[in-house]
């Protein structure tokens, strides 16, 4: 299937309250989060879109897709994976107001590419971890707590407040 980064709605030729589900394929392009970049696992990523026209003119609009995506745990900075499901809807009414003019539809061309991009950013988890369970990394010297094991320690350092005390002398 070839990839759709903009979809041309009004190539469908809706009469107002037809609707017609679509399965497209999209280029998801890599995106920087908190400063680590997050890429799909394929360079394409199938999505099923519904489109419905509204009355008058203008679109309601459903997307929805499953995605792998890959990038550093905010914990290990190992590979992590989390799968996501998105369901993102978007209504393009002109002359509706600002909550009805979607940031995706432009003379009836729908950006599903950037949409596909912000509705998978937005359903990514607050810290992506390789695992829930991730111990993370020493805060001493760096090690993966999640491969050093339990018997994994470093020597406390004395408490500053007391150090006049290992000065005295008892001769």
């Amino acid at each position: 299937m070839a990839l759709t980064d903009d979809f041309d709605l009004g190539a469908l030729a809706l009469g107002p309250g037809e609707g017609r589900r679509l399965s497209l394929d999209v280029r998801l392009a890599p995106f920087a989060l908190g400063g680590q970049t997050y890429r799909g696992r394929d360079a394409s990523q199938p999505v099923v879109l519904d489109v419905a026209r509204l009355s008058g003119s203008g679109y309601s609009l459903r997307l929805r897709l499953s995605a792998r995506m890959t990038g550093p745990c905010v914990r290990c900075l190992e590979e992590a994976a989390p799968e996501l499901g998105v369901d993102a809807r978007e209504v393009d009414q002109p002359g509706g107001g600002e909550e009805l003019d979607s940031p995706y539809v432009h003379d009836d061309v729908l950006d599903l590419a950037g949409w596909t991009r912000d509705a998978v950013s937005l359903a990514l988890p607050t810290q992506v971890v390789c695992r829930p369970e991730c111990a993370g990394l020493c805060a001493v010297c760096g090690a993966n707590l999640n491969q050093a094991g339990p018997e994994h320690r470093h020597e406390r350092a004395p408490d500053r407040r007391w150090a006049k005390l290992s000065e005295l002398r008892f001769d």
